[in-house]
């Protein structure tokens, strides 16, 4: 991996992408979406994760986070290392997901791949960490993390996506609690 794509600076406040295995469609219920929030709200509440805009797609999820205390690479890291096992979980358990075993094969298959993983793998590896530097940067990330959705032709105002931190920074109460940037 690149070094541009590290995490160099433990206080920095950092854009991070990152995807589900071959870009599957998972986040397109609800109910996955929601194993996300619950895992943002706790990272932000016990593990120091400071957030400042996110936007779940069907495929990947778009962060602007700093921590306090760890490590920022740890954070992430333990995040998706929960959320991937959470999803994986409630998927084999969803007798309702009608890609349920197809979804399940294409993490088996990929975690196959990979000597690090114990049986599925949910997440690609890599994040893309960049660091924000600049007011004008933080406001690039920013509008392109909200306007991601309207971009994919979902809505057609950043604030409509449910799952994003548009509506906060539009006057209205988002899903979870953020900081403002």
């Amino acid at each position: 991996m690149s070094r541009k794509y590290k995490f160099h600076n433990k206080e920095g406040l950092y854009f991070v992408s990152f995807a589900v295995v071959n870009w599957i469609d998972v986040f397109i219920r609800p109910t996955y979406s929601d194993i996300l929030l619950e895992s943002f709200t706790y990272c932000r509440n016990n593990l120091g994760m400071e957030i400042f805009c996110w936007c779940i797609m069907s495929s990947h999820v778009h962060l602007i986070f700093r921590t306090n205390e760890k490590s920022p690479q740890m954070v992430l890291g333990r995040f998706k290392g929960h959320t991937s096992k959470q999803l994986v979980k409630a998927i084999k358990e969803n007798t309702k997901e009608s890609r349920r075993e197809w979804m399940l094969w294409m993490f088996k298959r990929e975690g196959a791949k990979n000597s690090n993983v114990k049986e599925y793998q949910f997440w690609q590896h890599d994040n893309h960490p960049i660091e924000l530097w600049s007011a004008e940067v933080i406001e690039q990330k920013a509008d392109y993390i909200h306007h991601n959705p309207v971009v994919a032709g979902f809505v057609n105002e950043p604030h409509e996506w449910r799952y994003s931190s548009a509506i906060d920074y539009s006057g209205g109460k988002g899903l979870i609690e953020i900081s403002y940037l």
